[in-house]
Order: C-alpha cells, then structure tokens, then sequence
C-alpha cells in the first residue's frame, strides 16, 4: 500500500520567513547601534522565552545531533534553531519569533511552559520523536502562523486548541498517532494547507469541508467515512491538490469534483470507489496528475479526461473500466492493468469481469453519495 510522503514545510515558505526574520533583524540593529545587546537579563520578552525554552530542554530526553547543547545563557536569540526580530508592538525590543528544530530526531515530550512563546510566528518541529500531546498553553500563540509538528509519535484526539490560533494558516500533523474524529469546525479555519495523513483519525467528512480556502488537502492513510460533500465546489478558486488516497471512502466521484478548476494532483487511489468515472473531470485543464487505482469503477474512460492539456499521469489500473479511448494510451505515463479492457495486456480474467458487471448495480444520488439500493 502506498504512503503520502512526510515532507516538512514548503522550502520557499522557511527560506523567506528566516529572511524576513534576518532583515528585520538587521534593521532593527541599525537603527539601536547604541543600545546593548538584549537578551533574558534586559528584556521581559526574552525572559519569558528563556522560560520557556529551557523547560523544553528539560522535556527533551534524547538530542543525538546536539541541537540544544548552546541553549545555556541567558542570549536565547544565539540559541540554536530561535530566530529572533523585533516585536510587532514595540520597534525597540527583541522578541523569539521563529522555532525550527526540524529534523532533530529529538524524543521528548511539550512542556506547557511553550505558551510563553506569546510573539512565535513559526513553531517547526517536523521529523522528531516527540510523543504525549501537543500543551494545553497553545492558544496563547496568538501569532502563530505555521504549525508543523509531523512525523512525531503524538497521541491522543486531535488538538483542539489549534482552532482558538487566530493566525494560524499552515497546520501539519501527519504521520503521527492521534486517533478518533476531526471537527468540522477545521475547515472553517481560513488555512492555506491541512495535512492530516498518516494518522488513526476516523471521521466522516463534514458538508463545510468547501468552506476551506486551502490549497492544498491531504486526507490519505485515515478512516474516513461518508462520501465528498457536494460542498468541495466551492473549492474552485483555491485546491491545487486533493489527496484522499487509501482512506476507506466508499461513494461515487461527485460530479462536484470536475469543477475544482484550479486541481493540478487529485489522487483518490486505494479506496472503495465505485461507480463511473464522472464526465466532468474534463474540465480539469490544470490537472497533471490523476489517480483512482485500487477502486471499483467501471465502464469506460472520458475521452475528454485523457485530453486534458496538462495531464501527464494517469493510473486507473485495478478497477473493471471497460473501454478506453486510444488518445488514453498516449499520455506520458499511463497504466491501465488489471480492468476488463478487451485487446489490452494484464486485464482481470474474464469470469471476473463478468461476475462483476452481474452484481446489482451500486445506486448513487447526484452528489455521489450512496442511495438506497435499488431492488428489481
């Protein structure tokens, strides 16, 4: 079964957030040359910072690259992975704006003592062994606009304190334990991305799922139930990418999802999908990546889907499609295996194909959802 891979946030995202933080910094120190240098023993700021950040030296329990052995002192702007800048309602004091400890490998746990950070903008902590929850202080990060806690070993229900961050538009907690359900409250947040994969979260997804204005959404390797919410067309204007690959979704493809207009990778592989490929997929001009492998889809594939102008990748194998048009087998990566398409190399055996065109056909309303079964 394939995994949706862990990444840390977007390299442009780091790069010009430390860069704003280094200029401002900068600036900040050319026009207080006179002024000693700040650090916890002159500046309130810092002193809670200091608090704060040794308590999460002490919460770290193994730092195989050393990442925290300079936090000792009182300079906590000199401390590994802070970045600091001047405070937003104060031009002549410092404050800890940026955390990133990305990659540390660091096991440990989050002391509540993080809430102190109250000027954080960015809090990278991807690609560790952090276990426990995320505190209970969270919501005092009023100014937090990135969140990246995956690929750690977090328990529990989702944090719901990360719908009290005012700012926040990047949230990342994939690859983790948390389990249970998601409110739908999350996609009311105005985020620019929602990474939940890789993950024990079981939830059905919620009819505001399109009121998300996220451009990126990645539900895969979950336990999802229900079906796409017609609601995703509103959608339109923003999603580049929808991955829901091996979540358990058992519907129809709503016709809804061809209106997603600005969708460069939809991958919907893995799942219990049924039904056939909706026409309206040919309105995805911008779509490069197609994917709905490892379903029950069958009948025959849109012309007009494999002449989408930017398609380069199209997977249906592992599912009963019937026909395919020629123009299919011309896009740059095709793979077409294991359907019930005549003349074509690797397809089900017949008997297969046939006791699955006998079953009673699947009933779906004109969402996509499920109805009730239709009796004869």
């Amino acid at each position: 079964m394939k995994k949706a891979a862990a990444s840390p946030a977007p390299a442009a995202t780091v790069v010009l957030a430390v860069a704003a933080l280094l200029l401002s910094s900068a600036v900040a120190a050319v026009s207080g040359q006179q002024q000693p240098k700040q650090t916890a023993d002159n500046n309130p700021r810092l002193q809670k910072a200091y608090v704060a950040l040794q308590a999460l030296k002490r919460s770290i329990t193994e730092d195989p690259k050393n990442l925290t052995t300079n936090w000792c002192g009182p300079d906590v702007c000199a401390y590994f992975g802070v970045y600091c800048t001047t405070a937003p309602d104060d031009p002549h004091s410092q404050t800890v704006a940026g955390l990133d400890l990305n990659h540390g490998d660091l096991a440990g746990t989050f002391p509540e003592e993080l809430g102190l950070l109250s000027d954080l903008a960015l809090l990278h902590l991807n690609s560790n062994r952090f276990s426990g929850t995320l505190p209970e202080s969270l919501p005092k990060l009023r100014l937090l606009h990135e969140l990246d806690v995956s690929n750690n070993r977090l328990t529990g229900g989702f944090p719901q304190h990360i719908l009290c961050l005012p700012n926040v538009k990047y949230v990342d907690l994939r690859f983790n334990n948390l389990c249970g359900p998601v409110p739908p409250a999350l996609f009311d947040k105005p985020l620019d991305a929602i990474f939940l994969n890789d993950n024990h979260f079981d939830f059905e997804l919620p009819e505001n799922l399109g009121n998300s204005p996220a451009s990126v959404v990645v539900l895969a390797n979950l336990r999802l139930r229900g079906c796409i919410p017609p609601s995703v067309a509103r959608m339109a204007g923003t999603l580049n990418e929808l991955v829901v690959l091996n979540a358990g979704l058992r519907s129809c493809i709503p016709q809804e999802v061809g209106w997603l207009r600005e969708l460069t990778v939809l991958d919907l592989s893995f799942n219990e999908l049924q039904g056939m490929l909706p026409e309206s997929l040919a309105g995805l001009h911008k779509l490069q990546q197609l994917d709905v492998a490892h379903n029950e889809l069958w009948g025959h594939i849109p012309e007009g889907v494999c002449a989408l102008p930017s398609l380069r990748n199209f997977t249906y194998s592992y599912n009963y499609f019937c026909t395919e048009p020629q123009r299919c087998l011309d896009i740059r990566r095709v793979d077409d295996r294991q359907n019930c398409i005549a003349g074509r190399p690797d397809q089900r055996p017949t008997d297969q194909c046939l006791a699955f065109l006998h079953r009673p056909p699947v009933h779906c309303d004109e969402h996509g959802c499920f109805g009730p079964p239709t009796h004869y």
